[in-house]
């Protein structure tokens, strides 16, 4: 029988990517994404492309009713924040861990039952390297994904006795991806006079990355994390991600 995964943010990037090498695996794929564009992805019996907004419970309830059974779910949906936290407006923030936490920890809820019920299933939460070493002008976007972090680690405790699977996949810096394009509105005003030439020097060091990430490196890694059958939880994705998972791991040795 075919597996079939449902990944959320398949409008671009990660998610894009992630939703085409599942299907290339010959799995069937649920791709959803807020506002369904044709085009985007193959066409076939194995692939759905659904809407669906993640902060919003009508939203989900409607997905899951139309997707059927779901083996893999993979919460990649999220959107980016960069600026000084002193002005960035608390609306701002909640509008953040809205997507990026609630709306993963919701998604899982929603899926649980059938993976219980069924003793079989994998959640992959997609976070960021941004919570494996602080980088600056993060900070609310940072949050909202370490938050993530702890969630995935106790989850995975107490649904390991009903053999569902719970991981988790950490991308690095992927400079081709839309992070700052999709959430310019929302950043308009976050870099204010007094922070501009400490901002200026931050996007400077940005600009010489050397080892960055790129869409696939995430699909691989969201690939591996879903038919891992042993107790990794982490995994990283992307060159830089990597190298600093294994430089974190030798601080705590």
């Amino acid at each position: 029988m075919t597996p079939t995964v449902l990944i959320t943010g398949c409008s671009s990037g990660y998610g894009l990517e992630t939703a085409r090498h599942f299907h290339a695996q010959g799995w069937s794929v649920i791709a959803t994404m807020r506002s369904p564009r044709a085009g985007l992805l193959p066409a076939g019996e194995r692939m759905r492309v659904l809407p669906l907004d993640v902060t919003r419970a009508d939203s989900i309830a409607a997905l899951l009713a139309e997707a059927g059974p779901i083996d893999v779910l993979v919460n990649n949906a999220g959107i980016g924040l960069l600026g000084a936290f002193e002005a960035t407006p608390m609306a701002t923030t909640r509008e953040v861990f809205e997507t990026n936490t609630f709306g993963v920890m919701a998604m899982a809820q929603a899926v649980l039952p059938q993976m219980r019920a069924r003793r079989a299933g994998t959640i992959v939460n997609v976070t960021s390297s941004a919570t494996l070493a602080p980088m600056p002008l993060v900070a609310a976007y940072t949050a909202s994904k370490t938050a993530i972090e702890g969630f995935t680690a106790s989850l995975a405790f107490e649904l390991e006795a009903f053999d569902v699977r719970v991981k988790l996949v950490q991308p690095g810096y992927a400079p081709s991806t839309r992070f700052t394009s999709n959430g310019s509105e929302r950043m308009q005003g976050l870099i204010p006079e007094a922070y501009a030439p400490y901002a200026q020097s931050v996007f400077a060091s940005f600009a010489q990355i050397g080892a960055v990430t790129t869409e696939a490196d995430v699909a691989e890694a969201v690939w591996r994390a879903a038919t891992d059958e042993g107790a990794q939880l982490r995994f990283p994705a992307g060159a830089d991600a990597v190298a600093l998972a294994r430089a974190q791991a030798r601080q705590e040795r």
